[in-house]
């Protein structure tokens, strides 16, 4: 059975990430699988620094990780490369981000702003497309614009994916989520300050929505 594991924003909480991993690498039981994390990993929460340094390490040679672009990802790149848009990635939670780093742009290392310029946009398999936002109906894939990827909202209850394809997406969150309707899964539960993460699991041999989720659970924000 070969597996894909989603996990959704996780904005500074490396300790819900650090646990989530391994209990990934428990569920998967050693066997080769998919993890895909479908961005927004700075901001907000306390330890920005630290989640950027875990995902570059990868894990390990017998899976995958699939890394997301977020738009807390873009915002960030571009408020360290153009101090006019410093202020505002502050007020979004960027000073959080900042202050894991020790406070200063340039504190920021040059590598971390790269791998957070370069991630991939969206993942396809044979039965979903996972992104960090949503996606245009009315557009080929091919052709979506960044902005609707990394920010779409949808109305509430819409359920529709992308053809046959399952939408699976974040970024919009509900603490008491994840949402999950015919066409698409949200699993944004706005982990970084609920302290509660829901890592999706799918099968990657069935269509459709999860088969499973991985409950990780840490300290709400602020305690």
């Amino acid at each position: 059975m070969s597996l894909t594991y989603v996990i959704p924003d996780i904005h500074g909480r490396y300790d819900l990430l650090r646990d989530g991993l391994a209990r990934i690498t428990e569920h998967s039981a050693g066997e080769p699988c998919v993890v895909i994390t479908i961005g927004d990993y700075v901001d907000k929460g306390p330890d920005s620094k630290a989640v950027i340094e875990r995902l570059l390490q990868g894990i390990g040679p017998a899976s995958r990780l699939v890394t997301l672009k977020g738009n807390h990802d873009a915002m960030m790149v571009d408020a360290l490369r153009d101090p006019a848009k410093l202020p505002a990635w502050l007020e979004e939670g960027g000073d959080a981000a900042l202050a894991s780093y020790g406070g200063e742009r340039t504190d920021v290392p040059t590598d971390h702003i790269a791998w957070l310029d370069a991630l991939q946009l969206m993942h396809v398999d044979a039965h979903r497309i996972y992104v960090h936002a949503g996606l245009d109906l009315d557009v080929p894939l091919d052709r979506q614009s960044e902005t609707t990827l990394l920010t779409k909202r949808y109305p509430n209850d819409f359920a529709a994916g992308f053809g046959s394809l399952h939408l699976v997406h974040g970024h919009d969150s509900f603490p008491d989520g994840p949402l999950l309707y015919e066409g698409r899964s949200n699993l944004d539960t706005k982990a970084w300050e609920t302290g509660r993460l829901m890592i999706g699991v799918f099968h990657d041999e069935r269509p459709g929505g999860p088969v499973d989720f991985l409950v990780v659970k840490g300290p709400p924000a602020g305690r």
